[in-house]
This record gives C-alpha cells, structure tokens and sequence, in this order.
C-alpha cells in the first residue's frame, strides 16, 4: 500500500515518520524550506516515544498514485491542495485529519464521498522549524465514514496499516466526535493570542476563567443547535458537561491543573503554530464553528467571536496581546 502523506508540519510529518518507521512506503508532499531542510537532514522527531531520525522521500507535488492520501493541510488550504493535484487523486482513498468539520465539505467537492474518510487525531505535536516535530502526548487516531455511508472492508485494512503509527478506533458517528473535538481544542486560540505555551497561558486562573466561558457558550451553541456531541477516546463527553456545570472559579483551577500538566515540552496549539509560520491560522474552524452555527440559528457567541476577531488582529499585526490586554479585551466575559 503506497501512501502519500500531503503537509509536512506537525501532523504531517509525524504521521509519515511513524509510518516510515515502520517500513510503509511513504511520500510526503511538502513545501519549499520543508522539503530542502527535509531532503537534507531527514525529519527529526523528539518526545513521548525518544528522537528519530527519518529518511523520506518529499516533493512539492503528487506525481504518481498511491492508495491512500493523508491530507494533513490546514482547512483552508484543501482546496488549493486538491485543485492542484486532483488527477493522480481521483481513485485514491482520502484521509481528512483537520480540525473542525468543514474539511470533508471541501473535499466532497473534488471526490465521491465512498472515497473520504473521516478521521481525528487525538496524539499531540508541535512543528518546531522545517524537518523538526515534537511528539508531545500520545492518543488514538479515530477514522470513520461520512453520515449514511457504513463502515466496509477498506476503512479496515487500512486501520490495520495506520494502527503501525497510533492505535486506531474505528467510529460509527464520527461527525459527533468531530464536533467534541472542537471543544478540545477551542482554548488554543488564548495562547495564540498571547504568543506563549498552553502551559504559560492556562497557569493563569483569570485566563482559564475565560476559557470554561469558551465552552460555556459553545455548549450552548451546539445544544440549541441540535447537534448531538459523541465521547472520544479517552475524552469522555462528561469532562465537558462537567466542567462547565461547576462554579467557574473552580472549574478554572480544575482546566489550569488539567492543561499546565498536559505535556513535559512547551505545547504550542496549531493556531499558534501556524501564527510563527506567517501563516493564516485555522480559528475561523474552530472557534468561528461556533460563531457561524450561533449566526444560523440566531444566538449569541459574543466571547468567541471576540477572540476570533483578536487571532485575525494577531495574524494581520503581527504582535501578540499581553495578558493584561488581553483581560481587558475579554473583561465582560471573565464572570
């Protein structure tokens, strides 16, 4: 089975190391100062499970088919991605690992739904600079099929091949999950408006206050909506509706114990992560999901379209917002 890995950065480069390490046959697409940093050290990945080195074939391009894809882009640059390379694509099988749920959408457009697969990735990682990843925690990486497509016989020979790289669940309402996993990462847009670590951001219990507020209002958000939320893998849907159903100073310093301890490394989220790379972040499909859902259906996201607005103003300045700032900004939601 020939897999083609498209992005190179944290997910992307992780997940075709792992698999290369297990002697896959791997081609990872990627762009300029990744594919020469790649191309002449290899990739280097440190954390949970020791440092590797990797050798693996990159390009800029998709040149030759291959069974399995990996789109490991950020949402909004799918449609680049697929516009370009579309032709060796056609009959491959198209794995999604985005967050959010607008990526499987997108590539709807370009290919038969029986084709996408659907997929999660619960494992951390941060991209350090072209050809570097840390390995920050490990979890599941959870594939399942779009709404009325059943699970078959290829999504389960292709769970075998992957399981090599992260243990594999195979769901039956992934849509469900998806939508959880907005929660999980809807507080990485503070650190990205900070410019700091998730472990420097939430050690703050003001900080954190704004972020139980943060899934306080998606909750309602998604609730209203009527959209049924499923438990992940070792994130139970109850650590949510826990969580924001106790009083919000507790409840703060049960999120900044949660998140101060999540990994040995300084973890950037991805918004962060894309912000230092000068580039676009993925916050319109996080917390902008709930902002767009909120729109629809005529409620409030007043705290996280706030915040969506000060990642855009952190991505067009180029200069983070102090803490104080910040509070400030966010002052009328801290109670």
């Amino acid at each position: 089975m020939r897999i083609t890995v498209i992005g190179s950065g944290a997910i992307g480069a992780l997940v075709a190391g792992y698999l290369k390490l297990k002697e896959e046959d791997v081609l990872l697409i990627g762009r300029g100062e990744s594919i020469a940093a790649i191309r002449k050290k290899g990739i280097n990945i440190s954390g949970v499970r020791g440092n590797f080195k990797v050798n693996i074939p990159i390009k800029e391009k998709v040149d030759s088919f291959a069974e399995v894809v990996v789109l490991a882009t950020k949402t909004q640059d799918i449609q680049v991605v697929l516009e370009s390379n579309s032709g060796l694509l056609k009959d491959s099988i198209i794995i999604t690992t985005q967050n959010g749920v607008q990526a499987e959408k997108i590539v709807s457009k370009y290919f038969p739904v029986e084709n996408i697969i659907s997929s999660i990735v619960m494992f951390g990682s941060t991209y350090l600079k072209p050809a570097e990843v840390v390995h920050n925690f490990e979890g599941s990486w959870i594939l399942g099929k779009l709404s009325n497509i059943t699970i078959d016989e290829k999504i389960v020979e292709l769970s075998k091949t992957l399981d090599k790289a992260f243990p594999v669940v195979i769901s039956e309402d992934i849509t469900g999950m998806k939508y959880l996993k907005i929660f999980v990462n809807a507080n990485n847009c503070i650190p990205a408006i900070l410019g700091v670590s998730m472990q420097e951001a939430f050690s703050d219990i003001m900080v954190s206050r704004v972020s139980i507020n943060i899934l306080r209002e998606g909750f309602d958000i998604i609730s209203k909506s009527g959209i049924k939320l499923v438990s992940l893998p070792g994130f139970p849907l109850e650590n949510i509706t826990k969580l924001i159903s106790l009083p919000l100073e507790e409840a703060a310093r049960i999120y900044s114990g949660m998140m101060t301890k999540l990994s040995k490394e300084a973890l950037y989220g991805s918004i962060l992560q894309s912000i230092k790379r000068n580039r676009l972040s993925e916050i319109d499909f996080i917390n902008g999901e709930f902002v767009s859902l909120a729109k629809e259906h005529n409620l409030s996201a007043g705290l996280n379209s706030r915040l969506v607005s000060m990642v855009h103003q952190v991505e067009l300045n180029k200069r983070f917002f102090n803490k104080d700032e910040f509070l400030e900004n966010v002052k009328e939601y801290l109670n």
